[in-house]
């Protein structure tokens, strides 16, 4: 199911694919999507989030698995900043050495946002506050 977002995410259009005049396309089958998304535009450059905190963020805590699902699922258009949301341990998700960590490691180093010799970014300095 896919919905037509104009009012709460209009304020993000280059964030996500259009697909008529202010008219954004997200795969949403309630208004708990939207306020992921909403949640999930929200995070500044440079900053980084849990998945249990976004979850909170958009008003659902204990969703964390069901925020990794849902950002898996994000169009190939999307600019939403997914690379900005990272495990509770402060690491990436993705499988350490694969093509899609190595993605989301470089677009949160371009925004200054610093790994540990062990893979790791410090939520205390990086994380949204």
């Amino acid at each position: 199911m896919s919905r037509c977002i104009s009012k709460k995410l209009s304020t993000f259009p280059v964030l996500l694919p259009r697909i008529k005049r202010d008219c954004y396309y997200l795969p949403m089958q309630s208004d708990s999507y939207e306020r992921l998304y909403t949640a999930l535009a929200g995070i500044p450059a440079g900053s980084v989030v849990t998945y249990g905190q976004l979850a909170a963020l958009a008003g659902m805590p204990g969703r964390a698995r069901w925020v990794g699902r849902v950002l898996s699922q994000l169009p190939e258009g999307s600019q939403l900043p997914w690379y900005r949301v990272i495990n509770a341990q402060g690491r990436l998700s993705f499988p350490p050495g694969s093509a899609a960590a190595a993605r989301q490691q470089a677009l949160l180093n371009g925004e200054g946002v610093e790994f540990s010799a062990s893979g790791r970014i410090n939520l205390k300095r990086f994380g949204l506050n």
